[in-house]
């Protein structure tokens, strides 16, 4: 019955591209966030749905959509240039074989960001790109919180739809995302256009924020717990009453810590000090090496480089109690760690050039956020206060991104990357907005100068008819 609930629904989507092309571009937004390949049984994982909805979103676009305003911009430049330099180090990687299966998906998901851009032509589209992407993860989010308040979390019990640990399945993953998409999920419930703001949106909303809220605790994952501090910290910046809502947190807070389960407190406390956790010690280590791989590999070893690790480090543990209490060392050796980090993620397998593209399509693209925010400031325009209350949600978003990413290897996580295409199309919407209509205003406020340029001309006076 699943199988033919979700067969029918993706076909369904399917068939409305035949009379609207750019739907097939919101399909493969939602077939490569779900994967409902995986939740099914039979059908459609028997089918490669995602390149075909892939290829219908090209084909759509390069034979119905109109192609005015479409130009490549410098974050698109920036990706093909990290594309090519990825697919130049897969085929000089440590590991070939293992650098292959990753770099066929890798490529999808930097082609399909630079092409997103280019059919995000209008606000309507923008939105509607945006509205998918959150109830997408929103899903999957929602399942996470269910079980988490059913009591089936843990670290590393959580299960989602499937049993998967890739994607936005995978726990570290999905909390660190959950939290950057709550700015965007109250963009869509104050200034979205599709689902109209009512109490009914806003309520699902405000849900949909608590059930990803939730998922740092279903997945038990510090991570998330970062990135939730982090947001609540630039949430500053966007709420008017800073008084009330400082102490709504604080109250929240104080009635939250009681009822979390003992194992996410236990396992929370492990950020204080890392020496006596085997998890946060063996992330250290593990970029010490990569640090130590990257002065002999400047270009990087290509994806999947970490398999060639080895890594030693020392924990110690307090044994016994009260004035008997004596710290015992333990030496931990491993090999073909993760490098939970983003960073060290990019450094080990793409060197110093692929980490400085990386660096500068994420963290330029804030500065960018921001600069084009500061084009709308004072405008009494409802378009230019919406667009501008979504550049901020963006820019949150990222940042939570970004700081999360120093502990999860997400550096090439397809939905960051749908986000950025998201980025990279409201910039130019709105800088088009703003150049098409800065003439006119030059206009109006022109003044008029007499011939000898002392003054504005004067009116004509009326001249009798001649007979």
């Amino acid at each position: 019955m699943l199988d033919l609930a979700l067969t029918s629904f993706v076909m369904l989507i399917l068939a409305f591209g035949m009379r609207r092309p750019f739907v097939w571009v919101l399909v493969y937004l939602y077939v490569d966030i779900v994967s409902p390949q995986k939740i099914t049984y039979h059908m459609l994982n028997s089918i490669p749905i995602s390149l075909i909805a892939f290829i219908l979103a090209v084909m759509g676009w390069l034979i119905f959509d109109r192609k005015e305003n479409v130009h490549f911009t410098f974050r698109q430049t920036l990706i093909l240039m990290l594309l090519i330099y990825c697919g130049i180090t897969t085929q000089t990687a440590d590991f070939p074989t293992e650098a292959a299966e990753k770099w066929s998906w890798v490529w999808k998901s930097l082609v399909f960001a630079m092409f997103l851009p280019m059919t995000l032509r209008t606000r309507l589209r923008i939105e509607s790109a945006a509205l998918i992407m959150c109830l997408s993860a929103g899903g999957i989010v929602i399942c996470g919180a269910i079980k988490t308040l059913l009591g089936g979390g843990g670290y590393g019990m959580l299960r989602l739809f499937v049993n998967d640990n890739t994607g936005l399945y995978e726990g570290s993953t999905i909390s660190c995302l959950a939290i950057a998409i709550i700015p965007l999920i109250q963009w869509l419930a104050r200034h979205g256009t599709i689902f109209p703001p009512d109490k009914r949106v806003k309520l699902f909303a405000n849900l949909l924020c608590f059930a990803c809220l939730l998922i740092p605790v279903g997945t038990e994952e510090r991570t998330g717990l970062i990135c939730a501090a982090v947001l609540g910290i630039v949430l500053l910046r966007s709420v008017k009453n800073k008084t009330l809502y400082i102490a709504g947190t604080a109250v929240g807070l104080l009635i939250a810590v009681p009822l979390l389960p003992a194992t996410y407190t236990m396992r929370m406390d492990t950020i204080k000090n890392n020496q006596s956790d085997q998890s946060a010690s063996t992330r250290i280590a593990m970029w010490q090496w990569t640090l130590g791989y990257a002065a002999d590999h400047p270009f990087g070893g290509g994806f999947n480089a970490n398999l060639g690790s080895h890594i030693k480090l020392e924990l110690m543990s307090a044994k016994g109690s009260g004035n008997t209490t004596a710290l015992e060392k333990t030496i931990i050796t491993d090999d073909q760690r993760a490098y939970h980090s983003s960073y060290f993620e990019m450094l080990g397998e793409q060197g110093w050039p692929g980490l400085i593209m990386w660096l500068v399509l994420n963290f330029g693209g804030m500065f960018q956020l921001g600069g084009t925010r500061r084009l709308l400031k004072g405008s009494d325009d409802p378009r230019d206060r919406s667009d501008a209350a979504l550049l901020t949600a963006l820019q949150e978003g990222h940042l939570c991104y970004l700081v999360g990413a120093a502990f999860v290897g997400i550096a090439y996580q397809p939905f960051v990357y749908m986000l950025i295409g998201l980025q990279i199309a409201l910039n130019e919407l709105v800088k088009r907005r703003v150049a098409e209509r800065r003439p006119k205003a030059q206009r109006q406020m022109a003044i008029p100068v007499g011939p000898r340029g002392g003054g504005a001309t004067p009116p004509l006076r009326p001249v009798a008819p001649v007979n």
